[in-house]
């Protein structure tokens, strides 16, 4: 019994230890986060000007450079520098015009209200320029509500407004300092991220290979890290892609250009090698040693990654290839067996085991390759990325003023949630001036803050800010009943700002929690009646997040079903396009060229652009979810589609291929009618549905003949070149059948959804 008790506790220490070192990464990783540097930077852009100010006897000059260095940090996010500094220039000229007009908002209230909503509405519009351009909109709608809350005593309007912006300055010249500082920090977190994420995704297959698993959840799952990746691909691309380098290229741009590369192909990889689940589930049940000698491949290459992502820049951390290997010879052991061990056994079971055996190879030589050039290569040795070409790949905004006319519509979602914010904002002002509120504008600012064009992010929003509120009205409560010291309070105060910023990003609740924290111990050393602060800003935060939420049930309400189907037609047409290309590949053999890589990609992430307008369709009232099935089933078929699109893509660059046959050309053209028909009914689903009548049992039942002879044996002197033949017969031909189920499949679906 002692030595069990012994070996028990030292397990549970061992596991103890394991919790202590992951939760101290994590802490050490936080506080060297971008988003913690960017907090620690608008600590300092606020407070110094206040603190200098209060030295000198100019308090109002300090607090005018105070908001406006606060209000232009909102555009300082992940992205091109260039873009970042030109963002958050954009955000100081307009926080500093929209305190010149609301300096002279002196009205009454009954014609100040609607005043108030025309400039919210034009303010909120300008987000129909992309994500960044809604950063800058924040700005100002945050400059247009704070400046109901200070009026300047000893400066003139104009005065305050080029303070204003002078503050916007400040803070972009507090910016670019820390970028020269430190350039790579940015860069470093988001390949730290895609690491990680990738690792995840490649773990998250490998579970699936498993018999008894959730499949639906791990697929959805699948989905939900594609989009996340996808994502940070598209920063990442901006930032390598669109540096400018007065002395040209550095080697550490081009070598993580060549990383990056590696990085999305080995995503495309995995999304490129579809698994038959029940073709693998029996074979595996026959011999389950392959189960754990694959799985043990993948998640070994999940952990290399994780681990190269902690090392960072530190290539003696870098984990080497050996273990991997041994697993290869593992398995190779394993196949060899099964190959000669059955003698006239499974054909189509064997060349599953080394289709998937020759997927993990592909993705260790990624691996082997990043791993390579983490160790600090010769970069004369290495081909480089056309930067000329991969610039190609990068969809620049369009900032035509057309633009505004076109989305000024109620189809427009941007022009909806404009008119939606500014009537909320215009009722939000009008009860806290009715009720004589002690600060009306924490309404306006909440209202601000919460409210998103869409329902799932207002919804989960509105709950993480009244949680956060109450959670840190309460804590505060407790500090004032013990602590009466002002300093303090500044301490206290400063600390919350800087972990209320640098969280706000990540977990919103908790930023909602260090944001109220931080408002009532600043509120503490100028006001005695600290209490009654903490419950008006309860109360004028709950009104605000009712009126946000209830504003998106009734007020013009864009939900998901109104813009999925548009989202489906970009996706369809984007595979057919990367289809198009492969097949003229396939003809036309060589190398691949910027169009089909770019095609590639524009499929790629349209098709996490419809994974994402689902998941916000399905965060919705049930009522509001309509054809939710039939679209999910669309949304999977889609997903499917591109993987057996990747899949033929990825094994007709790597391996020789014969002469396109007319059969070949006749399938081809059979699946791209059917995506044609697909994208006729999506642009015009009443007057073209006669044209289909095809059900989706007729579409699956559909048969492509073989090319694979059926009594095809595993002798061992099988002829190498006559397997090759094999393989890439077998493989044409599933791909092709399986292209042409899905796009009747699709074409089924479609015609049985009431899109509205």
């Amino acid at each position: 019994m002692e030595i069990v008790s012994l070996w028990f506790n030292k397990d549970l220490l061992k596991l103890h230890r394991q919790i202590i070192f992951s939760n101290l990464g994590e802490l050490l990783h936080f506080l060297k986060s971008t988003n913690f540097s960017k907090a620690i930077l608008i600590a300092m852009a606020v407070t110094i000007p206040v603190l200098l100010s209060l030295r000198w006897g100019h308090l109002e000059i300090g607090l005018a450079l105070c908001f406006g260095a606060f209000w232009s940090s909102p555009s300082d996010v992940s992205g091109n520098f260039r873009h970042k500094e030109i963002g958050i220039l954009f955000s100081a000229v307009l926080v500093m015009l929209v305190s010149f007009i609301g300096g002279y908002l002196k009205f009454e209230t009954w014609l100040l209200i609607p005043v108030l909503g025309l400039l919210t509405f034009a303010i909120a519009f300008i987000s129909v320029y992309g994500f960044r351009a809604s950063l800058i909109s924040f700005s100002g709608l945050l400059a247009l509500v704070l400046s109901f809350a200070h009026e300047p005593q000893e400066l003139e309007v104009y005065e305050y407004a080029l303070l204003i912006g002078a503050g916007g300055l400040w803070y972009l010249f507090l910016a670019v300092a820390w970028y020269r500082i430190n350039p790579k920090a940015q860069t470093e977190e988001l390949f730290w991220e895609t690491y990680r994420l990738t690792a995840e995704f490649l773990e998250t297959r490998g579970k699936l290979v498993g018999p008894n698993t959730d499949r639906l959840e791990l697929q959805s799952k699948l989905f939900e890290i594609q989009t996340k990746l996808i994502e940070h691909h598209e920063t990442l691309r901006e930032i390598l892609l669109l540096s400018r380098k007065s002395s040209g290229r550095s080697g550490y741009q081009a070598k993580r250009l060549l990383i990056f590369v590696e990085l999305i192909d080995m995503l495309e990889t995995a999304i490129a090698n579809p698994v038959n689940y029940g073709k693998m589930d029996a074979l595996f049940r026959d011999h389950p040693e392959f189960v754990g000698s694959f799985q043990n491949i993948i998640f070994e290459m999940a952990g290399q990654l994780r681990t190269i992502a902690e090392a960072g820049t530190d290539h003696r951390k870098i984990p080497k290839n050996a273990i991997l290997a041994n697993c290869f010879e593992k398995v190779e052991h394993h196949i060899a067996f099964y190959r000669n061990g059955t003698g006239t056994g499974d054909y189509e079971g064997f060349l599953m085991l080394q289709n998937l055996l020759q997927y993990l190879k592909e993705q260790f030589e990624k691996l082997k390759k990043i791993k390579w050039l983490l160790g600090n290569p010769d970069m004369g040795s290495v081909d480089l990325v056309d930067q000329a070409a991969a610039k190609r790949f990068i969809v620049p905004q369009d900032y035509d003023p057309k633009l505004l006319l076109g989305n000024f519509s109620f189809r427009s979602t941007i022009f909806r949630h404009s008119l939606r914010l500014s009537v909320t904002v215009m009722i939000g002002y009008a009860l806290g001036t009715f009720f004589d509120f002690q600060n009306p504008y924490w309404i306006l600012l909440t209202i601000i803050v919460i409210m998103r064009p869409s329902y799932g992010l207002t919804k989960s929003r509105t709950k993480d800010r009244i949680i956060g509120t109450l959670l840190g009205g309460a804590i505060a409560t407790g500090f004032v009943f013990i602590i009466q010291n002002p300093y303090v309070f500044g301490a206290l105060g400063m600390v919350s700002l800087v972990i209320a910023f640098s969280m706000v990003q990540k977990n919103y609740k908790a930023g909602a929690t260090f944001i109220t924290l931080t408002v009532v111990f600043v509120y503490a050393i100028i006001r005695p009646d600290i209490i009654t602060v903490i419950q008006y800003r309860v109360l004028d935060t709950l009104i605000g997040a009712g009126l946000s939420f209830v504003a998106m049930l009734w007020i013009l309400p864009a939900w998901g079903f109104m813009e999925i189907r548009e989202q489906i037609e970009k996706s369809v047409k984007a595979n057919r396009g990367f289809f198009a290309q492969i097949a003229a590949y396939y003809e036309q053999k060589g190398k691949a060229t910027t169009t089909y890589k770019i095609s590639r990609k524009e499929a790629f992430v349209e098709t996490s652009n419809l994974s994402s307008a689902f998941q916000r369709m399905a965060q919705e009232p049930v009522s509001k979810q309509k054809n939710l099935d039939k679209i999910y089933e669309l949304v999977v078929l889609n997903h499917t589609f591109l993987s057996s699109l990747a899949s033929f893509s990825t094994y007709i660059q790597n391996n020789p291929t014969t002469k396109a046959s007319l059969k070949f050309k006749k399938f081809i053209s059979e699946i791209d009618e059917n995506l044609s028909q697909v994208l006729l009914l999506l642009a015009d689903s009443n007057s073209k549905r006669a044209l289909i009548e095809l059900g989706n049992d007729q579409f699956s039942k559909e048969q492509l003949p073989t090319f694979v002879p059926e009594d095809i044996k595993l002798f061992p002197n099988v002829d190498l070149k006559l397997e090759r033949e094999l393989q890439e017969a077998h493989l044409v031909t599933e791909q092709l059948h399986w292209l042409y189920s899905l796009s009747g499949k699709m074409l089924g679906v479609v015609s049985r959804i009431e899109f509205e």
